[in-house]
């Protein structure tokens, strides 16, 4: 080996010619005759580079990108084109090669659709409805705190005053229709004003009544029966309800008890009733509840009492059908007239 293949330590000959001065990396040459760094080898391939066999063949249809390839997401809105757009509708990044060449980049991401929106809102309000329909139908506290007992009563209550309003419903419908019907109507207030006719003849003496009610027979003993002794059974059983009444005497004679009656003492233990005379016994037959004007007359002290304290009887007998039939004849009136 020559001394130049030692000088070089390559074991090859020093190369002839001008010797590229040593200095630190990157700087340029201070040569005047050096050549421009940027200029290509004489020594680089001339033409495209081949494909070798280690490297794997491209697809057929798909453009190679260049490694020295850069991303440029504004390149679409700087030259004025319309931007790639994805499946999703949304705009996607191009890559621009050495050559300027512009391709579409895949995104490597998921991006929600529309659907996947629509889902999220619908569960969120979902949600939201719950929690509202919770805080509606929480339970009462002054409720949940009462008795079984009491809830009993209170629903009991509750479906009586129901029923009384149905009732009282249906009374109105009734009546409105039949004041609203022509003839139905007036045959309504005809009867009406019927029975509230015939209910004050009954009681001003001008109509006989029949119906439930009690007799009652007054016997003398020591004392004869006075007037005193029938006006009391008269108010006690006008009191108790009586709705019609009559005096009848041993005779046969009767009088219709209104109102206006009155009594008097006659001679030799009669009774002057309505300016007639009546003889002993008396009997007052009188229409109503039975067994509470005979109450009414056997209270301590009362008619009863004070007619056997004297040492005469009282007896009752309850009637069915009791019959009234004695009338009271009308009294002309001169100076009342009825307010219009």
């Amino acid at each position: 080996m020559s001394d130049e293949q030692t000088d070089t330590g390559t074991g090859w000959p020093q190369p002839a010619g001008p010797v590229r001065p040593g200095g630190p990396a990157g700087e340029p040459d201070p040569r005047p005759d050096a050549p421009d760094p940027d200029e290509l080898s004489p020594l680089a391939p001339q033409g495209p580079a081949q494909p070798s066999d280690d490297e794997p063949a491209a697809e057929p249809g798909v453009e190679p990108v260049d490694d020295g390839a850069t991303v440029d997401l504004s390149a679409v809105s700087r030259s004025g084109e319309p931007p790639v757009a994805g499946s999703d509708g949304l705009a996607e990044p191009v890559v621009t090669g050495s050559d300027g060449s512009a391709a579409p980049v895949v995104a490597g991401r998921s991006r929600w659709s529309a659907a996947g929106v629509m889902i999220a809102a619908l569960l969120a309000l979902l949600g939201f409805t719950l929690v509202v329909q919770l805080k509606t139908t929480s339970t009462d506290p002054t409720l949940g705190a009462t008795r079984q007992e009491d809830l009993v009563r209170i629903l009991s209550d509750l479906d009586a005053r129901e029923n009384r309003l149905q009732q009282d419903i249906r009374a109105l419908e009734d009546s409105q229709r039949q004041l609203q019907s022509g003839e139905q109507g007036r045959q309504a207030a005809l009867d009406e004003a019927t029975r509230r006719a015939d209910e004050l003849g009954i009681l001003a003496g001008t109509l006989p009544a029949v119906g439930p009610g009690l007799t009652v027979q007054f016997d003398a003993g020591v004392k004869p029966i006075s007037a005193n002794r029938v006006l009391d059974a008269v108010q006690e059983l006008r009191g108790a309800g009586a709705e019609a009444m009559q005096i009848s005497g041993g005779d046969r004679a009767t009088v219709r008890i209104i109102a206006s009656t009155y009594f008097l003492d006659g001679d030799n233990g009669s009774l002057m009733v309505e300016g007639r005379r009546l003889s002993g016994p008396y009997t007052i037959t009188v229409i109503g509840d039975p067994a509470t004007m005979r109450t009414a007359l056997n209270i301590p002290g009362g008619v009863v009492a004070s007619v056997r304290g004297d040492g005469g009887n009282v007896t009752f007998g309850e009637r069915e059908v009791a019959e009234v039939s004695a009338l009271h004849v009308p009294i002309k009136l001169e100076h009342a007239r009825p307010v219009s």
